[in-house]
């Protein structure tokens, strides 16, 4: 089952040093597959993903949202949140993998009519402030019925919760917390 870490300012930090820092022991000891470089609160966006490019020498790093960035700077793809369905087509014209952030089955299938390449199905364990999770059963439901790549996201902390989602079938899970140990 593939892995993605989704960094959060709160867990790694803003500063684009010590952020390079910190997943270089992250990739040392957990070996992500794929990277997606997320701070929504740091004016130095840039500065961040050009520190992460130039010293992380992993092959599928994407960036949130910025998928102009993401192209200049030559990263694999973008995540987009499930309030830009509207750039998945823009950003797939650049070349770029995305993945979209989605919440119901609706979502899922619209984004991959749209071109996404992943998506996030979230919550699926309670996490801080995402409402209500949607469960195993829903997870399973939604990845049988779509035919792209599906990441379970959502409160996943521990191996156990990590072997759950894998008995839905989906591809693979996404998380913040659980790379932070």
């Amino acid at each position: 089952m593939k892995s993605y870490l989704i960094t959060d300012p709160s867990f790694y930090t803003s500063n684009p040093k010590k952020l390079s820092k910190k997943l270089l022991h992250v990739i040392d000891n957990l070996s992500p597959d794929f990277i997606c470089i997320r701070d929504k609160k740091t004016d130095n966006y840039k500065d961040i993903a050009l520190e992460v490019k130039n010293v992380i020498k992993h092959n599928k790093i994407l960036l949130h949202s910025n998928y102009e960035l993401a192209y200049e700077l030559g990263f694999y793809g973008v995540h987009l949140p499930s309030t830009r369905f509207e750039d998945i087509k823009k950003a797939k014209k650049l070349g770029l993998h995305v993945v979209v952030s989605t919440h119901t089955l609706e979502e899922a299938l619209h984004v991959e009519k749209l071109g996404s390449d992943f998506i996030t199905f979230s919550p699926i364990f309670y996490t801080p402030n995402k409402g209500k999770p949607k469960g195993l059963e829903k997870l399973k439901e939604i990845n049988g019925k779509i035919d792209i790549d599906c990441f379970a996201l959502g409160g996943i902390l521990e191996d156990e919760q990590i072997q759950a989602c894998k008995q839905t079938g989906v591809y693979g899970f996404a998380s913040i917390r659980y790379f932070v140990k």
